[in-house]
């Protein structure tokens, strides 16, 4: 391993002071959370669609611009149902990159859908455009009710690039092939909470898309997700079957089609409105973050992925290329061993033995990226000047 990564680890200690050992991405907690999830506890309304979920929905609305938000338990339920919502049919296929989080692949997977894995860029580490138009031209034959995959006969319902990291992946240039080929956008959006391509946030690109807020987010809810449309019909039916597909009624509960219970409880969205109350600050921090590891990389002949001219990242998780993989999981063995947490990137999803069948593209950069790609620490720092809700 070069010395130069050895002197990596005293970098991040000096980034993180007061932490031992220093975590990948922790939470940080004020007064505010504490004071929410107090007021939602003494009122006793604990459970799905209590005040805090309308408030916390509406503070997404207004930060995204999106026109529905729709809150719920996760991001891999928000992404299953936000595609029913949308129309998919079962055995429908769904384009996704091969490198992502499982809860993509998952997502499609328990709404009856079948991904179909892509390549990615290495810059963004997100979709390839270039990858996409050739998938489509190599595979995909159009038909007068749609588009069908000559390989597999399954009809194409959607393409779902991922916000890897909270970089924007060339969205722009995927929604205009989409368009050309008459093609619904879905996006995951699930990592970039704040990340703004030409002032539009990350999710307004499509007919829907989703958020996620697991614990480790930038803004979390402990568990959570949101669907966010600009569609009504997809809004209205993403909020009824996910609230048991119950028909409105003061006593009576009657259910008109298959629903799940995948609503997100008011004790949880408290915390997070909390959190969105001071959202400009937390991303302020991380990008403040993000700069200084590319500053120390440039300084030390170290990569790290930065966003793309014109985009905005929230930068969820700072990320470095190593030179293979062998140095790469000795690097992570060390870092790990000696208090600072790191990880490499998820294993490709065409990998997996319940996707390992699934119809793929080529895959070079997204294996080149597997063997090279380890996240640092990139928690909001806290330090003297770190901005504090008011």
């Amino acid at each position: 391993m070069k010395r130069v990564l050895y002197d990596l680890l005293s970098f991040i200690k000096s980034l993180y002071p007061n932490e031992d050992p220093i975590p990948l991405h922790a939470p940080r907690f004020q007064e505010k959370e504490k004071e929410y999830l107090a007021d939602c506890i003494d009122s006793t309304y604990v459970s799905y669609v209590g005040p805090y979920v309308t408030k916390f929905e509406d503070s997404i609305r207004a930060y995204t611009g999106a026109l529905h938000a729709i809150a719920m338990v996760n991001g891999t339920a928000a992404i299953q149902i936000a595609l029913i919502a949308a129309g998919l049919q079962p055995g429908e296929e769904v384009i996704t990159q091969a490198l992502t989080f499982v809860a993509t692949a998952n997502g499609i997977k328990h709404a009856d859908g079948e991904p179909v894995f892509i390549d990615v860029d290495k810059d963004t580490l997100g979709m390839s455009p270039v990858a996409l138009s050739e998938f489509l031209s190599r595979n995909i034959e159009k038909r007068n009710d749609g588009c069908y995959n000559t390989k597999t006969g399954r009809k194409l319902f959607a393409v779902m690039p991922m916000h890897t990291f909270g970089l924007a992946c060339r969205i722009k240039q995927i929604k205009a092939i989409c368009e050309e080929w008459g093609l619904l956008l879905m996006e995951d959006a699930a990592e970039s909470l704040g990340t703004f391509v030409e002032g539009i946030h990350t999710g307004n690109f499509g007919i829907a898309s989703v958020l996620s807020f697991n614990g480790n987010k930038p803004v979390t809810t402990g568990g959570g997700g949101m669907i966010l449309t600009n569609n009504d019909a997809i809004a209205e039916k993403a909020r009824h079957i996910s609230t048991t597909a119950k028909l409105k009624h003061q006593w009576e509960f009657f259910h008109d089609e298959l629903g799940w219970n995948y609503r997100m409880p008011n004790v949880n969205a408290a915390i997070g409105f909390a959190q969105m109350e001071r959202i400009d600050a937390i991303i302020k921090n991380k990008q403040e973050t993000a700069q200084l590891y590319a500053e120390w990389g440039k300084k030390n002949g170290v990569q790290f992925i930065h966003e793309m001219p014109g985009t905005h990242s929230n930068y969820w998780l700072n990320a470095m290329v190593v030179t293979n993989r062998d140095e790469r999981e000795e690097f992570l063995a060390y870092s790990n061993a000696n208090g600072v947490q790191t990880r490499p990137i998820w294993v490709l999803m065409n990998k997996l033995p319940m996707y390992k069948n699934n119809f793929s593209g080529p895959l070079e950069n997204s294996l080149w990226l597997e063997d090279r790609i380890v996240n640092v620490p990139s928690s909001v720092r806290i330090c003297s000047d770190t901005p504090r809700a008011p």
